[in-house]
């Protein structure tokens, strides 16, 4: 077999082609344009590269045109964590010397010799990758509208917390668009404490509020005349224009958030394996989306249930050595998943009653935290969701979680 490495870089990449012998056959020096794909694949299509017996490739990424290119027909990509890559480098060379082709010759043998112990990307579906795409950029938005928020609310408490308390009583807080509309209506305390009723129903209404405005306006109005403490004239009014920079950059977020938010809601559904990621309780279109993207449609990508569950770090990891044994919750595992399985578990508990008597098992029996049972739902319902996907099936709560022998019955066996 002929096995090809490949060490990307921003404007070029370095290629190595090796034999079963670890011969070097071939290295090119390639830019990342349609002419270097180009020359990429006739250089594998040189050294006997067909539709039906594709070259594999390593290289440190997963992601980019060059992979996209890689990944047409049957060809299997490799996508090496730079990390391995390094600590293979020191089989090769205890000098410590590096270069980009001696890299990609490594890459290539890494595939020479442990290509069993490394997993190709996934085949998943054009549809599956997608709402990946959109899944996780809707959540990258998610997080970035809620670290700029918390920011906007660090500042809003050193010269503004009248504004802070007038919109706790509101779900999401500063990220709704009621409270958006009142901060720039009034940047600064001195300038909300001079709102009149008027201006504070049509800010409410120009915001989208429907209903409750007049008793709405009173409270806001009575909050934001009450006793505060002040800043300074001046350095109140400098950082009333720092909160409006910053509600600029919280409106975009928000924005972007909505906006791919309908994307995921649009596409995700469009997806086979929807309806049975639907039916699970605690998941719904975003959250399910989130889970779909992580997983793939690619049945062959986990070879049993155990593989699911180590990669998105529900399951426990096992450390031995000697005499002393420790059992922990994985570190290394996919952050993504893992961060969905806990708003997934932690939405279970309360739209299921076996996940619930579960959750509760684990804290009253067997001692666990709240983290900890709740981890052990999560890696019990992945596996479930494995089951079903592989056999096609809806969630059954009664299959699922059947209910745990009675006393009585415990005592007779």
């Amino acid at each position: 077999m002929i096995y090809c490495g490949i060490d990307w870089a921003e404007k070029t990449h370095d290629v190595a082609l090796v034999d079963d012998t670890g011969q070097l056959l071939a290295k090119r020096h390639i830019t990342d344009d349609a002419t270097g794909y180009k020359i990429l694949l006739d250089l594998l299509a040189e050294y006997g590269d067909t539709e039906d017996t594709p070259i594999p490739v390593a290289i440190e990424t997963s992601r980019g045109l060059l992979v996209a290119v890689l990944r047409t027909g049957k060809r299997k990509v490799f996508a090496i964590n730079p990390m391995a890559a390094a600590r293979y480098r020191d089989r090769h060379s205890v000098s410590r010397k590096k270069s980009d082709p001696g890299d990609a010759l490594v890459l290539a043998n890494i595939l020479r010799t442990d290509m069993h112990a490394h997993r190709p990307l996934p085949n998943d579906s054009d549809l599956g990758r997608a709402i990946a795409v959109l899944a996780r950029a809707q959540q990258d938005a998610t997080w970035n509208r809620q670290q700029i928020a918390n920011q906007l609310r660090s500042l809003l408490r050193e010269y503004y917390p009248a504004a802070l308390d007038a919109f706790a009583m509101w779900t999401n807080g500063l990220c709704r668009p009621e409270a958006r509309e009142l901060l720039r209506l009034a940047p600064t305390p001195s300038r909300a404490g001079r709102l009149t009723r008027t201006q504070l129903q049509a800010a409410l209404k120009r915001a989208g509020r429907k209903r409750g405005i007049a008793a709405d306006a009173d409270r806001l109005r009575g909050v934001f005349r009450d006793d505060y403490a002040h800043q300074p004239p001046l350095v109140e009014v400098a950082l009333g224009k720092q909160m409006l920079a910053l509600l600029l950059q919280l409106e975009a977020a928000c924005s972007a958030a909505d906006q791919l938010a309908e994307a995921v809601e649009e596409a995700f559904p469009q997806h086979p394996d929807a309806e049975i990621i639907l039916s699970f309780p605690g998941l719904g279109t975003q959250l399910g989306a989130r889970v779909l993207a992580e997983i793939g449609d690619d049945r062959q990508r986990f070879a049993d249930a155990r593989g699911l569950k180590a990669y998105a770090g529900s399951s426990p990891i096992t450390r031995a050595s000697g005499k002393k044994s420790s059992i922990t919750r994985r570190w290394v595992k996919n952050d993504r998943l893992n961060h969905a399985g806990y708003l997934w578990a932690f939405s279970a508990i309360t739209a299921s009653p076996g996940a619930k008597a579960h959750y509760h098992r684990r804290r009253d029996d067997h001692g666990d935290w709240h983290a900890a049972a709740q981890r052990n739902l999560f890696n019990r319902m992945i596996g479930q969701l494995y089951h079903c996907l592989q056999h096609g099936e809806r969630f059954d709560e009664l299959a699922a979680f059947p209910s745990p022998p009675s006393a009585t019955e415990t005592a007779a066996a």
